[in-house]
């Protein structure tokens, strides 16, 4: 089933770097694609509840960031009502399995390890995009039930 708009897609990262290099990836893929990002926990936190935020199909969590961390937004998402349903990739360096189990634990939908090349970034963010864009459902009210 083809989609007629862009897939939505939130990065939250504290890495500034991290987060230009995303924006560039997903500028280089040839899917229709739109990409926000926030700096924080606390600012995607804001960003999703804010009533005139167009919600994101899926949201791309980085781990380690200092205040709010990738596990505690998940928990706030997942206690949410209206965000509980917005699919959850930790997308981090950690490849500790006991980060690995805390983000299934609290229900992220996958768990990607950054990688360090460029071109493999690239190559992930391209299958990532692929994936959800076949993945995400029509409209967030088939999800909801009242």
């Amino acid at each position: 089933m083809t989609h007629a708009r862009p897939l939505r897609v939130l990065l939250v990262d504290d890495n500034l770097t991290d987060r230009l290099l995303a924006e560039e990836a997903f500028g280089l893929i040839d899917r229709p694609c739109d990409l926000v990002t926030a700096e924080s926990g606390e600012a995607a936190l804001k960003l999703l509840t804010h009533p005139e935020t167009l919600l994101p199909d899926v949201l791309l969590l980085d781990v380690n960031m200092p205040g709010m961390n990738g596990f505690e937004l998940l928990a706030k998402l997942k206690d949410t009502p209206q965000l509980l349903l917005i699919p959850v990739v930790m997308l981090t360096t950690s490849a500790i399995p006991k980060d690995v189990s805390q983000a299934y634990i609290l229900h992220a939908s996958a768990y990607m390890i950054k990688s360090a090349s460029f071109q493999t970034s690239l190559e992930q963010i391209e299958k990532f995009i692929e994936f959800w864009i076949q993945a995400r459902v029509t409209t967030r009210s088939e999800m909801i039930t009242p």
